[in-house]
């Protein structure tokens, strides 16, 4: 009978697999975009930083960081969704130091948003709901929101070709 794993050891692949998606995507560590993970659950968190503002009169983050910031939040969600068996499982194994082959990404295959209000200067959360998850395709959906979760700024809709599993 297999032992169950530690629940240090299990927390620690869940973060290495997290850190290799995200650390993946330079155009993350540019926005400076986090995750926050409890359990199978991202919260994507764009940190405030006076480069994200579009126009400095009002002032509000510029449309395009907020677009990036939906469809990044999307992808990533995505990603953890599909590969969340075989992180639980331990059949993936990120190695913190690299040597593990980092998972590709789904690819965009189209993304609305949906502009309900400025992005004030302060931080930004965004969660993502998979609508639809198949071999190869994939709809989600998801929403942004500063300082009340019931009031967002924006939402987005994307379609995606999956990765091949391997």
């Amino acid at each position: 009978m297999k032992r169950p794993e530690p629940v240090q050891v299990v927390k620690q692949r869940r973060d290495a697999a997290l850190q290799a998606l995200v650390g993946g995507v330079p155009y993350i560590q540019y926005l400076g975009l986090r995750f926050d993970r409890r359990g199978d659950e991202l919260t994507g968190i764009l940190p405030f930083d006076e480069k994200l503002i579009g126009n400095p009169l009002l002032p509000a983050l510029h449309g395009g960081v907020t677009a990036a910031f939906l469809e990044q939040t999307a992808i990533i969600t995505l990603s953890w969704a599909y590969l969340w068996e075989d992180i639980e499982s331990g059949a993936l194994d990120f190695d913190p130091a690299g040597a593990a082959p980092l998972p590709r990404l789904p690819k965009t295959v189209d993304f609305s948003v949906d502009y309900l209000r400025s992005g004030l200067p302060r931080d930004a959360y965004a969660r993502a709901r998979v609508n639809r998850a198949g071999r190869r395709y994939a709809s989600v959906h998801v929403e942004a929101w500063q300082d009340n979760r019931g009031k967002l700024f924006a939402q987005g809709t994307g379609h995606f070709v999956m990765p091949q599993r391997r």
